[in-house]
């Protein structure tokens, strides 16, 4: 196993249905663009209320993802 090296990046999802979709969501979309995606972390949970019910939800998190090396 070699030593790594690795970058955080800050991303925020959203969703209508809930809190785990908006963290899914943001995951999806940056894997789209990021490789070697290992961890995230929920840095703050919040939503928008319309009409007096959940209209969706936001969540900001960090994601750590590793760089590849040349070895």
């Amino acid at each position: 196993m070699s030593d790594n090296v690795y970058s955080v990046t800050k991303l925020v999802g959203t969703s209508k249905k809930s809190i785990e979709d908006a963290i899914e969501n943001a995951i999806a979309t940056a894997s789209q663009t990021l490789k070697n995606l290992d961890w995230f972390e929920v840095k703050e949970t919040r939503g928008y209320i319309e009409d007096s019910k959940v209209a969706y939800y936001q969540v900001t998190l960090e994601i750590g993802f590793r760089y590849d090396r040349k070895d």
